[in-house]
């Protein structure tokens, strides 16, 4: 817990944050010139500095290399004191505990550094083992290169060590390569230390660089974690070096560390321009929640259609035409990658409507054997619901998709009709006039019918398997699909739909009706006030640990009962003693 450092914006494990010294610095940041070192205890016996709040304190301390035996490090472990100024600690990845400090430093960093899955695990045990507000500190590590791979991990503050050194060894970084200085026929860059014919550029001018397009980078990562599009920036960046590839494929298989961290929305777009981006966090939970938590409510035919440019795909010009084939007597699940299937009750939820994918009418393996998994679990959970499937796909990569499944389908027989013709196209005359013909004799579903289900589904996808059911059996809808908003047999709102994000926004009503009802609820527990716009984190007694970024929680106190969005994760909101813990939209004094 810190006063010191307060964390603004997120992106996954990425954190925008201020450390709040005399000078306040902006994070991910380079913290040379406010560092003050007291010293190692290995060499010395050191008094503890009396510091202030105008520099960094790194307190008396003995470092441990990696490898270092567990009995060794509990046998010269230090005691920190208890100081009232910005102070770090300096921990080994292999045992980090929480030391009361503002920051931690980590000794071993060197030895992970350039092994992926050695960086991973001491940045996720680091960050686990040390409370969640406090800032982490690589020193000697970071370059041009790597730093945007750090930041996304998880750490907050670097040095300038490793860019000026490699510099004065004749090193020229930039964000994509390290250069031998002579083998340079022009400086590639514009920075002040660059402002000189090449000839008269020595080593120290190329420390100086070095130094400058570290800065600048940090720039770029605090823009992107802004924007909510750092992952999208290092699927390109990690490509310049194999181990940090290697780093951000294992920090992908981290999936604890990074879905806790990671919102379940927000504005930015995905840019599905790489394959890794199937492993993200985002496309993994979507598929996860479509395939364990969303039933099908309807009882007409499933028809699967292709996806389109526009978002959300109702919209398109493609999906109108199909709507008008269909005329509501099917129920539309579209497929896509990198998403896998969307329930058409589920086309604004994110990240449904929020991502933009490379369009090259080239499936590769990995993208077909992502979709054909997805369906394949989507139809175990629901083919019993349909009385048939009809695939109104396209040849390539869909309809391969679809036999890939039916093919290895293993449960009762998966009837599926076919209705665009070899070599056809789902918009041909042709084609809408099959998927027509496939759903004569079947009955319309009612508008009523469509937007219950519609938020019931998105109820399930948000709180869990049968929450839509539980909290919303007996119900009206009023307004325009898409903000649906939702009232009880009495016409008191309990939930409004929010289309931007395809979500629900509770009344204090349905907050009421939601902790009643059996559906998993996301509770923040208060002290004694009444929040108002919101509420910080010193405020919180405890919160729910499956709270993520973004949910809806109900707050409750002894003196106030409300509901708002969380803005940190469960344990954060509990451990954190500085930020905005969640926003409140509605709340009653006791």
């Amino acid at each position: 817990m810190t006063d010191y450092f307060e964390v603004h914006e997120r992106d996954g494990a990425a954190r925008v944050g201020e450390l709040r010294l005399e000078s306040p610095r902006t994070t991910p940041a380079l913290v040379d010139d406010v560092v003050a070192d007291a010293g190692s205890l290995w060499s010395a016996d050191r008094e503890v500095p009396e510091g202030d709040e105008s520099q960094l304190t790194v307190l008396p301390h003995r470092g441990f290399p990696g490898g270092t035996a567990e009995e060794v490090r509990e046998s010269f472990a230090v005691e920190y004191p208890d100081v009232d100024y910005p102070s770090v600690a300096v921990i080994s990845s292999e045992g980090p505990a929480d030391h009361g400090t503002d920051a931690y430093a980590v000794s071993d960093v060197q030895s992970i550094t350039g092994h992926g899955a050695a960086l991973v695990e001491a940045v996720v045990s680091v960050r686990e083992g040390t409370p969640a507000d406090t800032a982490l500190l690589f020193s000697g590590v970071a370059t041009p290169r790597n730093v945007a791979l750090l930041a996304y991990a998880g750490v907050d503050l670097f040095d300038e060590t490793a860019a000026v050194v490699k510099g004065t060894q004749g090193r020229y970084l930039t964000t994509d390569e390290a250069y031998f200085l002579e083998d340079l026929e022009e400086l590639p860059c514009s920075c002040p230390a660059c402002q000189k014919p090449r000839e008269e550029f020595t080593r120290e001018d190329c420390a100086e660089h070095n130094a400058n397009a570290l800065e600048a980078e940090l720039g770029i990562v605090r823009r992107r974690i802004r924007d909510g599009r750092l992952r999208d920036y290092l699927e390109g960046q990690a490509r310049h070096d194999q181990w940090l590839t290697a780093a951000m494929r294992e920090l992908d298989s981290q999936w604890g560390y990074l879905e806790e961290r990671t919102p379940i929305l927000r504005d930015a777009q995905i840019s599905a321009a790489s394959e890794d981006t199937l492993r993200r966090v985002e496309i993994q939970r979507y598929a996860d929640r479509v395939t364990s938590r969303y039933r099908n409510r309807f009882k007409n035919p499933l028809v699967l259609v292709p996806c389109s440019a526009a978002k959300p795909y109702s919209e398109s010009q493609s999906h109108r035409q199909f709507h008008d084939a269909i005329q509501w007597r099917g129920h539309l699940v579209s497929m896509t990658s990198p998403i896998g299937v969307v329930p058409q009750e589920l086309e604004t939820t994110y990240p449904a409507q929020h991502y933009d994918t490379v369009v090259t009418g080239r499936w590769s393996e990995d993208e077909t054997e992502f979709v054909a998994k997805v369906l394949r679990r989507y139809l175990e959970r629901n083919a019993d619901t349909y009385p048939y499937v009809v695939a109104h796909v396209p040849d390539e990569g869909y309809r391969d998709i679809v036999e890939r499944v039916e093919d290895g389908w293993e449960g009762e027989g998966l009837d599926i009709t076919y209705t665009v013709p070899r070599g056809g196209h789902p918009t041909d005359e042709t084609s809408l006039s099959n998927l027509a013909e496939a759903l004569s004799g079947e009955l319309k579903y009612s508008k009523r019918e469509r937007e219950h289900n519609t938020v019931r589904a998105i109820a399930d996808y948000l709180l869990g398997d049968g929450a839509g059911d539980d909290l919303f059996e007996d119900i009206r809808t009023t307004s325009r699909y898409p903000k649906i908003q939702v009232r009880d047999s009495e016409e008191t709102q309990l939930a409004t739909m929010v289309p931007q994000y395809g979500t629900l926004s509770f009344t204090l009503e349905g907050a009421k009706r939601w902790i009643e009802s059996d559906a998993p609820v996301r509770r923040v527990e208060i002290d004694g006030f009444v929040p108002h716009g919101s509420v910080l984190a010193p405020g919180v007694v405890d919160a729910d640990e499956d709270i993520r970024v973004g949910d809806e929680v109900v707050v409750k106190g002894p003196k106030a009962f409300g509901v708002g969005r969380a803005e940190m994760f469960g344990r954060e909101m509990a451990g954190s003693t500085r930020g905005i813990a969640c926003e409140i939209r509605h709340v009653e004094e006791k």
